[in-house]
């Protein structure tokens, strides 16, 4: 496999540092020590770097040797609040705490390109090296954003990559157009009456009212949404009641809507308040709904997704990536940085074997030059790029 042999030459030390790193897990906007080996790194090698944006966000700016357009990479570097169980001479250090998504993994390919490319700054154009905070759920990229990040680094385009642990090794892929789903977080609270366990009577019970509207929550896609408008609801969560023989005050629901039509989400979320009403008319108690957006849709430009195929073939090889035609329902908040500079987002699989998010995931190190040179690559042809 052809990965770039400067790349090649310092694997090891990549190895070394998401091992580090996947020891010392940190969960989102909590990323301090990460973003300093990061901040660290990007300083040893000679890039100019900025910290602090989006809280513990950190990005790094190279320029090369001849005009050119200015490219943003993006990598995200929060764990998860998952106990590890691979029982790996560096599994994580912090109980309750891990990198379970590889995002330990997406920050070393990201530190790779950069020292390569401030090794070999004989290209055209910028580099700016984005390491984002609180990917998981908790708005990282737009706290970014917010705090001015396409504003003081401008950016003509930007990429991003996820590993695949269930994909051949190697293997890239992409979707053109819309590729992940949006989401919408929501939180239901159901406030009734108790009473004791033997006299229900006396109590307006939320546990009663709670699992109904489960059932009328799960039926909104079956009898709202066309079938050729790809939408998930589930509710994830019920919380209520502490003893066998009290009927509780109040139960809690919590979940996730998916989609990849904003008019879909919308209606969704609309169905669910006005279960919730009837429900708080029907039983005369009162149902608090909050409904949030957490995602966009992630869609990636149709060029953009060539260009990464592109960058990714020299490292690969024939047949080792295409593109992707399914749908991914889960959801992904770089396409919050994708709504305000064209881009694209790819997978590179992995032999890692267990799926993200499970405490025994793992992530093959073997991966770690494979991103980093497609990401290198993205920017010497990139950056003179018409």
């Amino acid at each position: 496999m052809p990965v770039i042999e400067d790349i090649a030459a310092f694997a090891d030390d990549l190895t070394a540092i998401r091992r580090d790193l996947h020891e010392h897990p940190e969960l989102g906007f909590q990323e301090v020590r990460t973003s300093a080996i990061v901040a660290e790194k990007l300083k040893e090698w000679g890039i100019e770097v900025t910290t602090g944006i989006g809280k513990t966000g950190v990005v790094g700016v190279l320029k090369g040797s001849r005009p050119g357009k200015t490219i943003g990479l993006r990598a995200d570097m929060d764990a998860l609040p998952i106990h590890e169980t691979t029982n790996l001479p560096w599994a994580s250090k912090t109980p309750g705490v891990m990198h379970a998504c590889g995002h330990d993994g997406h920050t070393t390919m990201l530190l790779g390109a950069a020292r390569y490319l401030a090794a070999n700054p004989d290209f055209a154009g910028t580099a700016v090296f984005i390491f984002q905070p609180a990917e998981e759920g908790l708005g990282g990229a737009r706290a970014m954003i917010a705090d001015g990040l396409f504003d003081r680094f401008p950016c003509d385009e930007i990429y991003g990559m996820h590993n695949n642990p269930m994909d051949e090794p190697d293997r890239v892929k992409i979707r053109k157009g819309p590729a992940m789903a949006g989401s919408d977080f929501f939180d239901i609270t159901i406030n009734g009456r108790g009473s004791h366990g033997a006299r229900p009577e006396d109590s307006k019970d939320p546990i009663v009212i709670a699992t109904t509207l489960v059932q009328q929550i799960q039926s909104i896609v079956a009898r709202n949404i066309p079938p050729v408008k790809p939408a998930v609801v589930s509710v994830t969560k019920i919380q209520g009641g502490d003893a066998y023989n009290v009927v509780p005050e109040t139960v809690k629901l919590g979940g996730t809507i998916r989609f990849f039509d904003t008019e879909v989400g919308e209606l969704i979320s609309e169905r669910i308040r006005a279960l919730c009403a009837g429900a708080a008319m029907a039983y005369d108690v009162d149902v608090h709904v909050d409904i949030r957006n957490t995602f966009d849709v992630l869609v990636n430009d149709g060029p953009l997704a060539d260009a990464v195929l592109k960058a990714a073939a020299p490292v690969v090889g024939d047949d080792m990536y295409g593109y992707n035609d399914e749908l991914v329902m889960g959801s992904e908040d770089f396409a919050d940085m994708l709504r305000v500079v064209p881009g694209a987002y790819c997978t590179v699989g992995h032999s890692g074997g267990v799926p993200v998010h499970n405490p025994a995931y793992t992530l093959d190190d073997a991966i770690l030059p494979v991103g980093a040179s497609i990401y290198a690559n993205l920017i010497t042809a990139r950056g003179e790029a018409a």
